[in-house]
């Protein structure tokens, strides 16, 4: 493994000790292993994926009143201070900039096929059984109602009304996890989101299913 890798390892496990569950170590430790795995069939730089996956939530703006600037930041200067490459740091750093969902609604001014790789990571992570795990997870942690049936889900919000909403759980499935799907960007990145996608679907039946009381 790459020296600069093994230290952005540290670095990031430390930063994100206290970090809430559904956006701690594990979940970069998940993101960093499937880029790795989807990197393999593109034609990508391997360590701008790597250094892309590991620190694309090293301060996500959820947990700092929204703003988007704190992770970049701590992302560079982390790496000028490993003297990493000029080029390779900007790369990075845009990749953080411009991989989170935002509502859906919002398109990114930057792109490249390490970012596409580093996003589709990501995004499955928030597919399937963890990404049920995360999102109740978060769900309680900003003290939502899990479901609400008065309350339908938004599917056309701007990035800040997106940032903003205090929804119930469940409406986030419709709001952002089943629209992923359709967002991949790589060929084995859509193949994975398949079969996560359909266990969300199973999933939200059976929720509905006991909800009504249909035992």
């Amino acid at each position: 493994m790459d020296k600069l890798v093994e230290k952005t390892i540290d670095f990031v496990k430390k930063e994100l000790a206290f970090a809430e569950g559904g956006h701690d170590w594990f979940h970069t430790e998940r993101v960093f292993k499937t880029a790795c795995h989807i990197a393999k069939t593109e034609k990508v730089d391997l360590l701008t994926v790597q250094l892309g996956a590991l620190l694309h939530d090293i301060a996500d703006s959820k947990f700092y009143d929204g703003d988007e600037s704190i992770g970049p930041k701590k992302a560079t200067l982390f790496l000028e201070n490993q003297h990493a490459d000029i080029k390779l740091t900007n790369h990075v750093v845009a990749i953080i900039e411009n991989i989170s969902f935002k509502g859906g609604n919002f398109k990114t001014p930057f792109t490249s096929k390490e970012l596409q790789v580093v996003q589709d990571a990501d995004r499955l992570d928030a597919l399937g059984a963890i990404g049920i795990a995360r999102t109740f997870n978060y769900g309680g942690f900003k003290n939502r109602a899990i479901y609400n049936p008065s309350i339908p889900p938004n599917l056309t919000m701007t990035k800040e009304e997106y940032k903003k909403s205090t929804a119930p759980t469940i409406n986030h499935f419709y709001e952002k996890l089943l629209l992923l799907k359709n967002k991949m960007n790589t060929q084995t990145g859509k193949q994975l989101a398949e079969q996560r996608h359909h266990f969300m679907e199973q999933y939200l039946t059976q929720f509905y299913n006991e909800w009504e009381g249909k035992l």
